[in-house]
C-alpha cells in the first residue's frame, strides 16, 4: 500500500527540513517545495492522477502567498486537504481560507503530535469522501443501465408495491415483475426493495 504523501510547501528551508523529517519519522511519505510556484507546476504535471495526499501550506511566502498557491490549487481541481501554517498575524487570513474549503489552520509554534494528528483527521476525511464519491458516481452508473421496463419496476418498488401489484399495474406476469426485480437488485448492488430505497435517497440531493 502507498503511504500517505505530505507535501510541505515553506520558504524556509529549516522549517521544511523539520516537517519532512518529522513525518518521515511517522511514516508519511514527505515531498517539500521552497514556494507556490514549484508545488503549483508538479501539482499540474500529475494531470488528475492525485492519490492521497495532504498539504501544509505556509501562509506567509514570497512570491506567491500561501492564499493564492491554495486558489491555483483549488482552480486546478485538486481534492487534496490544506493545513495552513500560520503566524499570529495570519489568523484573519486563515480562518477566511477555512471558509473557502482549506481544511484547517494552525498558528505557528504548534506541537508536533497535534500537527501529525492533524494530518491524519484529514486524509481519513478525505479518503471518505472519496469513498462517497466512488459510491454514488456507481449508482448514477447502475441507474443509467436499466431498461425503460426496469425503470417501471424499479419506481413502483420504491412505493412499496408488491409483486402482483406491480404486475397489474403494469399488465406484465408476476413472474416477469419477479425477473425485472432480481435484475434490479443485482445491477444496483442491494439486497431488498429497503436497501434500494436508502441508496436511491442518496443520489437525491446530488440530482
Amino acid at each position: 500500500m502507498t503511504r500517505p504523501r505530505v507535501h510541505i510547501v515553506d520558504d524556509d528551508p529549516d522549517i521544511r527540513d523539520g516537517l519532512a523529517w518529522l513525518f518521515d519519522s511517522r511514516g508519511f511519505q514527505s515531498a517539500t517545495w521552497d514556494g507556490g510556484l514549484s508545488f503549483l507546476e508538479a501539482a499540474r504535471a500529475l494531470q488528475g492522477d492525485w492519490g492521497q495526499a495532504v498539504v501544509l501550506l505556509d501562509m506567509r511566502m514570497t512570491p506567491l502567498s500561501g492564499s493564492v498557491t491554495f486558489e491555483q490549487l483549488k482552480t486546478l481541481g485538486c481534492p487534496w486537504p490544506v493545513l495552513f501554517l500560520t503566524g499570529h498575524g495570519d489568523v484573519g487570513t486563515a480562518v477566511a481560507a477555512v471558509k473557502q474549503g482549506a481544511w484547517d489552520f494552525l498558528e505557528k509554534p504548534f506541537q508536533d503530535n497535534e500537527l501529525v494528528d492533524r494530518v491524519q483527521q484529514a486524509l481519513a476525511a478525505a479518503n471518505a469522501a472519496q469513498q462517497t464519491d466512488s459510491e454514488i458516481q456507481r449508482l448514477r452508473q447502475a441507474l443509467a443501465s436499466l431498461s425503460p421496463r426496469e425503470h417501471e419496476v424499479l419506481d413502483e418498488l420504491i412505493r412499496g408495491h408488491y409483486n402482483k401489484n406491480i404486475a397489474d399495474h403494469l399488465g406484465i406476469t408476476p413472474r416477469t415483475v419477479e425477473f425485472h426485480r432480481a435484475n434490479i437488485f443485482e445491477k444496483m448492488g442491494v439486497d431488498s426493495a429497503v436497501e434500494l430505497a436508502h441508496k436511491l435517497g442518496r443520489l437525491q440531493p446530488m440530482a
